[in-house]
């Protein structure tokens, strides 16, 4: 049997409990969580927001722990690696998608969390392509939130080819931002970090931002017309995006890989002028996590992490609903 805390309706605050998970599939491994990360998919997830969620619900998909055992079919892994997990357990592996690498995008791809018991839980199961190894010079309490915030910001450096001269801005210092201001900076990249809380402006500029810009000043925001090449946008929230497309060089580029779930009222003037481009990204594939998690581990890059007993899940999530964490909350398991 599986132990771990699950939410019986929507809303509800987690409580303990116990589920069998049959036999364990011949591509499968059985991680034993030793650490899980809370994010605000979590949040969505347990409040059906996207109304996908089946309950009783297991959140946690930012999983590090160890190899507890492994299916018949399984060669890359062993009892005892150390392991992480993200937001997919599964791929169906024969798609062009998958085939191309890009498992990501796969459109059988599952959820850790999607119709699944995540990893709030002392174990966790999950198709073995879908868990990466976690190198040395990255430490078990610190590594879920790499396996989704991380890879959400590095996966984009990757995919559009962010060259280390390019000037990026990072919209938001959260729980995403302060990891994309730490990957671009070690990239090469000059960092400015759009923020308009001065607690957040000193921490960006300690963790490798250059340069800082008031986003809630509109001639700051007009000031810096045709300076960014690149502009990552963390936050869920609807901002001025036709004011931050103005910012862009031309051939510059929005991405977004904050959930925003309004509709963008976006001038086609704004790009089409300068040809610039907004775009989107999901997580990554687990190529790019395991580059990810290479790259982390070479420039020390690290979430700042405030971390909970699994016995305490429920004031976690509270702390990250109605608090203001710095900035990934992570839960003690073992």
């Amino acid at each position: 049997m599986i132990k771990a805390y699950a939410a019986a309706k929507p809303g509800a605050e987690l409580e303990p409990f116990e589920y069998d998970p049959g036999a364990l599939g011949a591509h499968d491994v059985e991680i034993d969580v030793e650490y899980c990360g809370i994010c605000h998919s979590d949040l969505s997830m347990l409040n059906n927001e996207w109304g996908i969620t089946q309950f009783p619900f297991v959140p946690g998909h930012e999983v590090a722990g160890k190899i507890a055992a492994v299916g018949n079919h399984v060669k890359t892994l062993k009892v005892g690696d150390r392991v992480g997990l993200g937001w997919h357990s599964a791929y169906c592996g024969e798609c062009h998608t998958c085939m191309s690498g890009d498992h990501n995008l796969c459109g059988s791809a599952q959820g850790t969390i999607v119709g699944r018991h995540g990893g709030f839980a002392d174990k966790v199961r999950a198709q073995s392509a879908a868990v990466v190894k976690l190198p040395d010079g990255i430490s078990s309490e610190v590594a879920g939130p790499l396996f989704c915030g991380g890879v959400t910001v590095f996966n984009p450096i990757v995919q559009f080819d962010v060259a280390p001269t390019a000037r990026v801005g990072v919209i938001g210092i959260g729980g995403l931002g302060h990891m994309a201001v730490q990957f671009l900076n070690k990239w090469g990249c000059e960092v400015t970090a759009f923020t308009s809380s001065e607690s957040k402006r000193e921490e960006a500029l300690e963790l490798g931002a250059h340069k800082t810009l008031n986003s809630r000043d509109e001639d700051e925001l007009k000031a810096a017309a045709y300076s960014f090449d690149f502009i990552i946008s963390t936050v869920n929230v609807a901002l001025d995006w036709n004011g931050y497309l103005n910012t862009l060089k031309p051939k510059g580029r929005l991405h977004l890989v904050g959930a925003v779930l309004e509709p963008m009222p976006i001038s086609v003037m704004s790009l089409m002028g300068a040809q610039r481009s907004i775009s989107s990204s999901p997580v990554g594939s687990p190529a790019v996590l395991a580059e990810m998690l290479d790259f982390a581990a070479r420039h020390n890059i690290e979430p700042k992490v405030e971390v909970f007993d699994l016995a305490d899940v429920n004031k976690a999530i509270d702390r990250l609903e109605n608090g203001s964490p710095r900035y990934r909350v992570v839960l003690k398991v073992k």
